[in-house]
């Protein structure tokens, strides 16, 4: 039987989630932030001091080349009040990879590629965060290795080549790597004592393990990873949703456990501490739920490839006028001005 695209949560079920005025991302380093904020109110200078040295020694990096020097401004002084232009741009991969036992840090070439690609931007004045999914069958060329699936890049030179493939692919610059292994949204949800999901059949709570198995159908989709992407994205919004319950912002207990989850399966670029997650984190004090949107790149659907893969073909013409919403702040219009986009706000 053809199973039917889950309907998607509405941007007004997560204002009742009550955000206090900090956001995550999609993982690990914002819902970090969150920990940070609250113990610097509650906790003062010790646990301010002993919190930072935890999540410090705790962190996994990987060495990647997004160290110019618009990343380190970037970061040292976060997000500001009527501030403009790009932001700060983080490129996020899900690394399915059970060839790695669950440690994103453990790439090994060939072995494994990525199945999750996001970009996401925390927009200069620190009021919005745009979250766009690129499908890992799009065909796109990967400097050195000609045209290909987004997804090979991963497997032929990891994170420095999947950001330079992006970079080339988007004109924009990358300022910040992130790699989480599926296993943090599986015990993340199980964590937050499952979330709902909509299916076929109506509203269903779900574990972690069901979850993941949801997010990972494909075939059976009427619109394939199109329709998988948009899963994915209604998953990370759950798991938004339920992180910010009352019920877990006030139990240092469970938010712990929450960091716990993210620094055992997450890994981030070199430019990324506990200092600089702070900088970022303090700029995002006006952020609510709605100002996180979710869109896909533009696309023009699916085709075959001259070697016979089935590929999904972008919408190339498009990415200049993505590109400069991009690099001037201007997203959320771009996004409003284009209908036609799958998106999730």
């Amino acid at each position: 039987m053809t199973e039917h695209p889950a309907p998607l949560p509405s941007r007004a079920a997560l204002h009742a989630a009550r955000p206090t005025g900090r956001m995550s991302g999609v993982k690990k380093a914002l819902l970090i932030l969150l920990v940070l904020l609250l113990v610097l109110v509650a906790g003062g200078a010790a646990a301010f001091f002993g919190l930072r040295h935890s999540i410090n020694s705790q962190i996994k990096h990987v060495d990647v080349s997004v160290s110019k020097p618009s990343a380190s401004r970037a970061t040292q002084s976060g997000p500001q009040s009527n501030a403009s232009g790009p932001g700060t741009t983080f490129l996020i991969l899900g690394s399915d990879s059970r060839q790695s036992g669950g440690d994103p840090t453990n790439w090994q070439a060939g072995a494994q590629r990525s199945d999750v690609l996001i970009v996401a931007q925390i927009e200069a004045d620190g009021n919005g965060i745009n979250l766009m999914s690129i499908p890992r069958d799009s065909w796109v060329d990967i400097p050195g290795y000609g045209t290909a699936k987004i997804n090979a890049a991963f497997s032929y030179g990891g994170a420095d080549l999947t950001i330079a493939t992006v970079e080339n692919l988007l004109g924009i610059h990358i300022d910040h790597f992130m790699i989480t292994d599926f296993t943090s949204f599986s015990e993340l949800t199980d964590a937050l004592g499952g979330v709902e999901l909509d299916t076929p059949e109506g509203p269903r709570t779900m574990t972690g393990t069901e979850a993941l198995a949801f997010v990972r159908e494909r075939y059976s989709l009427p619109r394939g990873d199109f329709d998988r992407m948009q899963r994915q994205q209604a998953w990370m919004r759950a798991i938004l949703k339920k992180a910010f319950s009352q019920s877990v912002l006030t139990s240092p207990a469970k938010l712990s456990q929450l960091v716990s989850i993210l620094t055992t399966y997450s890994a981030l670029d070199q430019n990324l501490n506990f200092d600089s997650l702070l900088a970022i984190a303090s700029g995002l004090t006006g952020l609510r739920s709605s100002g996180v949107m979710f869109f896909t790149i533009p696309y023009l659907g699916t085709a075959t490839s001259q070697d016979g893969q089935s590929i999904v073909e972008l919408d190339t013409a498009a990415l200049p006028e993505l590109a400069r919403a991009w690099q001037s702040g201007a997203v959320g219009e771009y996004v409003a001005n284009h209908p036609n986009l799958d998106s999730l706000s």
